[in-house]
């Protein structure tokens, strides 16, 4: 709807009762509608939500099959206006959830073959996919449904992990493995930044495979070094985010944050990227447009507080707002 068709006597961003009220279920209580293309078409939808509760491929603690829950239990905390940028989410896109992929229990391929499918509906409606992990292997089949549809597409990766494993333990749909499987699906490894890696938590075999892809690794103390402002510029240089190509995925894992701010994770980071840090290069990256995004390895049954869970919706706020084209505010 229209701003000049809104009944100035009811605010719609305003709070109406308390915070716990009401049906709830969906990302921002938005409406329901299921992954096919033809309803989210007859929608309009221009984003739809889709959550991955899988962590079924975790190296270390687990409960990330929790966080499409939890982070739309949070944003109930969240209006859709922003009174800093005067910018409503809802003014700008038609944002719609798609409910969760039905995981097939223990089994990667089949619930990948599942979630593939949702997300290239979600595609091929013309609206952008917004995926909640889940472990970090849910980025497999989000980044194959892309690759499929989307010519030359570029990725980002903000991170304290490389995730270029060529597998684990000779399991290759792993959540240490979704860079790999994204250059296994047609994306050109020289689109590839990775951003905020932190050195003490990687392999030398997911470098070197970096190093011989020519993958760029854009580490946590070369952001301390130069700022987010190069480290923005330099991801959107390298996976090409100007409209003359297929445009940004962007994949953001919550353990890219220290652990201060983001405990209720697989691998919780000491030393990681604040949280102000996250965001500002979430809105940078995001700020030409992306044609898909996902938030993972939120894992709320590892957190005293709702935190993790906060920031992992505050992640898709910012993005779909940048996304948008809200007035986000630059960086130096």
């Amino acid at each position: 709807m229209a701003a000049t068709d809104r009944d100035d006597s009811l605010d719609r961003t305003m709070w109406q009762t308390v915070l716990h009220a009401g049906l709830a279920g969906s990302f921002l209580r938005v409406p329901h509608v299921p992954p096919d293309a033809a309803g989210l078409r007859e929608a309009h939808a221009t984003a739809a939500i889709y959550g991955m509760p899988w962590d079924s491929t975790s190296i270390s603690r687990t409960g990330a099959n929790y966080g499409p829950r939890a982070i739309r239990d949070v944003s109930a905390q969240f209006l859709t206006y922003n009174a800093t940028w005067d910018f409503d989410l809802l003014d700008a896109l038609t944002l719609v959830d798609c409910g969760d992929c039905p995981v097939v229990l223990a089994n990667a391929e089949k619930t990948f073959a599942v979630a593939e499918k949702a997300v290239g509906q979600i595609i091929e409606a013309g609206a952008l996919p917004v995926v909640l992990g889940g472990d970090h292997s849910v980025t497999i089949p989000a980044v194959r449904a892309v690759s499929s549809r989307i010519s030359d597409p570029g990725l980002v990766l903000i991170d304290t992990h490389l995730d270029t494993a060529l597998d684990v333990g000779g399991e290759t749909l792993n959540h240490c493995c979704p860079i790999t499987r994204a250059v296994d699906a047609g994306f050109d490894p020289e689109k590839i930044a990775l951003v905020a890696i932190s050195g003490w938590m990687n392999p030398r075999t997911e470098l070197r495979f970096c190093r011989e892809h020519g993958i760029a690794v854009l580490w946590l103390e070369e952001i301390w070094e130069h700022g987010l402002r190069w480290a923005i510029d330099r991801a959107r240089e390298i996976a090409g985010g100007d409209h003359s190509t297929g445009g940004i995925y962007l994949t953001v894992d919550v353990d890219s944050l220290d652990a201060a701010y983001a405990p209720g994770t697989c691998c919780p980071t000491p030393g990681g990227l604040t949280s102000r840090e996250l965001l500002t290069l979430v809105r940078g990256i995001a700020a030409g447009g992306l044609i898909g995004l996902d938030v993972v390895e939120t894992a709320p049954s590892l957190d005293a507080t709702s935190a993790t869970a906060a920031i992992a919706g505050r992640v898709v706020m910012d993005a779909l707002a940048a996304h948008a084209g809200a007035s986000v505010l630059e960086v130096s």
